[in-house]
């Protein structure tokens, strides 16, 4: 079939538009920030300080508050606790920061569903799923970095403090799809042709975005966890707008628990499709490789607090360890080395 150019003019119309969007998000997002009073935050972080600092040296006293359930993957899930209720938030008592951090939330929802549309357009324009090179790739993993957070926030969640990280990670993402990654939409390479691109890039596509709002909590744990323990003085004001590392650490790895599942059955369903394109179902190819990497270290990361009850800053090392071959995964792979897998469209 051929290109309709049309559609792939409104997709880039879309992607460009939900940049703009993304962009007022991030700023509303930093004066809510600004804006937030430090008074009540402070208390409430000065309150939950000495749970925290447990957490970051590894204790388990936050554990008793919790209920655990245990969902179809086996996969042990801490529910919400009574501390996550009352945690800081970032606006504190303000409320003009309130209303910025509404106006924040409002903006992203606009993003997203022009982001959205952007996607969806550039599929109907090449009459194809939308992620078959980088520009789609990265496209609609940041598109699935901001849905796991809408979704975060849509349960009631008080996940607003990702806000500004996500908005800056999707913005960031998306930019560099659309002025460095970007390529004109063209046909499937013959290779590509299978109803296995829909499944396995489809579950790769959203792992990928999850692991990274997972990330996110993770990197800002190791920075609250040193802020409690002293070590970084500077930035406690800051860091006093986010809830406890405890809370910080339990969010990684709820979210990391529930899309660990997924990323498996996107490694198995590669294998599947490997064997009806090449006949193997493995043969140890770059990117077949360091999938299996990066499913070997989150697994080690879940093993690890399942069974010897790792928390605090051994466990994020994994984590950070185990995205950091995420991204060689994506960008490194694609790049870097040559495989069967050579589809970066670049």
């Amino acid at each position: 079939m051929t290109i309709n150019e049309h559609l792939a003019h409104y997709s880039n119309l879309f992607i460009a538009l939900a940049l703009v969007a993304y962009a007022f998000a991030f700023f509303s997002y930093c004066g809510e920030w600004a804006f937030g009073t430090r008074s009540r935050v402070g208390a409430k972080a000065s309150a939950v300080g000495r749970e925290g600092a447990e957490s970051a040296a590894g204790s388990r006293d936050h554990e008793a508050a919790a209920t655990v359930s245990v969902g179809s993957s086996g996969v042990s899930v801490l529910t919400r606790t009574a501390q996550e209720d009352d945690e800081p938030t970032v606006a504190g008592e303000s409320l003009r920061a309130e209303i910025v951090g509404r106006f924040a939330v409002m903006a992203t929802v606009i993003g997203f569903a022009l982001h959205a549309a952007g996607v969806l357009f550039r599929g109907l324009s090449a009459h194809r799923v939308p992620w078959a090179n980088m520009y789609e790739f990265s496209c609609a993993a940041a598109l699935a970095m901001a849905l796991a957070y809408l979704v975060l926030l849509g349960l009631g969640k008080k996940v607003r403090w990702l806000g500004l990280p996500v908005s800056f990670i999707v913005l960031l993402t998306l930019g560099l799809a659309y002025t460095v990654l970007y390529t004109d939409a063209e046909e499937l390479v013959p290779a590509l042709h299978s109803y296995w691109l829909y499944i396995h890039v489809t579950a790769a596509v959203i792992s990928t975005g999850a692991f990274g709002v997972a990330t996110v909590a993770t990197v800002l744990y190791l920075l609250k966890a040193a802020a409690e323990e002293g070590r970084l003085p500077r930035l406690s004001g800051q860091l006093q707008r986010v809830p406890s590392s405890g809370t910080l650490d339990r969010t990684a790895y709820r979210v990391i628990a529930f899309i660990f599942p997924l990323w498996t059955f996107a490694v198995i369903a590669g294998a599947i499709w490997a064997e009806k394109a090449w006949g193997r179902y493995w043969g140890w190819d770059p990117k077949e490789t360091w999938s299996f990497i990066v499913w070997v270290i989150y697994a080690a990361y879940l093993h690890a607090r399942a069974t010897h009850g790792w928390k605090g800053r051994a466990a994020a090392w994994i984590a950070l360890a185990a995205f950091v071959c995420v991204m060689f995964n994506y960008f490194g792979v694609n790049t870097l080395l040559t495989g069967k897998h050579s589809y970066a469209g670049l």
